[in-house]
């Protein structure tokens, strides 16, 4: 089911300030879309404006074409996952997941066999066949996580909504549950939106991040797009660490103030100018006791962590371990940052 959002605009109670200022946006059939940013970006605002639970003021809504105007036209399309889970605490978890269709019109109510025949092809594709009688105060954060998406699942959406599902869960079940819910999303042909303030969680799930700051899209993009090309210095710093280096465009060069630190080469106008680049990307060179010294702070994920003390900072370099620069022989070394991207005033450059 694809969705489109046309100059969508939401003010906040008894002000005139914009929780969501002309959003344009299509998510098209079959896609996994992240929505990032800080929070009051305006990510649950857009997601609750799409499930209709909070109307805007200004723009429209449609669902394959269709115009979304009230709950009702949306019953029945859209499944979502709240950030609590939200489940019944004095109902088993099988009344919990049957809920959405225990509640329909007597002429759109499913057999009791059939809602029972549901709830158990839900309960077996959520991995927790065993759990059918069980309260919710019984289940770990993982398991009320499933029982909240089979719930939203129940009647059969086609768009599913998910506001920091994995936010209460701890980092382990958190990694597990985020890669089982794509390969179910890809399973059942979903369209899914998903709300999130972990930027490696987006990257690694979603076709599209669409990064909100403001109540503003500031960038629609694919993960690598997002990665090689962010438009703006807050996208490049809000999906990752990154080092600033500020210089000066000239020649054709991009040249740091700050010595021990290499120029490269660009295509930009002359000027001032800042270049940010990741931990990881950083290049270092032996060159010797003239160079910046460096402290060592250990490994992990096959990277060997330096910080370089420059100008009065720490910059933090991850070098790889199966690198030959992964051991510094002199403690010092030069930073060679020729994969950085370019920005003026905020806007990228190169």
């Amino acid at each position: 089911m694809s969705v489109h959002v046309e100059n969508l605009t939401r003010y906040a109670p008894a002000s005139q300030r914009k929780l969501l200022d002309d959003i344009t946006l299509t998510f098209p059939t079959g896609a996994f879309v992240a929505l990032v940013g800080p929070s009051g970006a305006g990510k649950t605002t857009l997601l609750r404006a799409i499930a209709g639970l909070d109307q805007c003021e200004e723009g429209t809504l449609t669902l394959n074409g269709n115009s979304l105007k009230t709950l009702q036209d949306r019953a029945g399309k859209i499944g979502f996952v709240f950030q609590n889970y939200a489940l019944f605490p004095h109902m088993t978890v099988a009344r919990n997941i049957s809920f959405g269709l225990d509640v329909l019109p007597r002429g759109k109510r499913p057999s009791p066999t059939e809602i029972a025949n549901r709830v158990k092809e839900l309960l077996e594709l959520m991995q927790i066949p065993a759990l059918a009688e069980a309260y919710p105060a019984r289940l770990s954060g993982g398991q009320r996580q499933r029982v909240a998406l089979a719930r939203a699942l129940a009647t059969g959406p086609t768009l599913l909504l998910l506001d920091e599902p994995f936010g209460a869960l701890d980092p382990i079940v958190r990694r597990t549950i985020r890669t089982w819910l794509r390969t179910l999303h890809d399973q059942l042909g979903l369209t899914t939106i998903l709300v999130t303030h972990d930027q490696e969680e987006a990257l690694e799930v979603a076709d599209r991040i669409v990064v909100m700051q403001n109540g503003r899209v500031v960038q629609d993009a694919s993960p690598t797009d997002l990665d090689e090309k962010p438009q703006t210095s807050f996208v490049m710093e809000f999906l990752g660490e990154a080092v600033t280096f500020k210089g000066q465009v000239k020649n054709g060069y991009f040249v740091p103030d700050e010595a021990h630190v290499a120029s490269f080469p660009t295509h930009i106008s002359e000027g001032r100018a800042d270049a940010m680049i990741r931990p990881f990307e950083i290049m270092l060179q032996d060159e010797g006791e003239a160079a910046v010294p460096l402290a060592t702070h250990g490994k992990s994920n096959g990277y060997r962590h330096y910080s370089a003390t420059l100008a009065g900072r720490a910059v933090p370099v991850f070098v790889p371990e199966t690198s030959g620069g992964a051991h510094i022989k002199t403690g010092c070394a030069h930073l060679n940052i020729q994969n950085a991207r370019i920005f003026r005033n905020g806007t990228r450059a190169n």
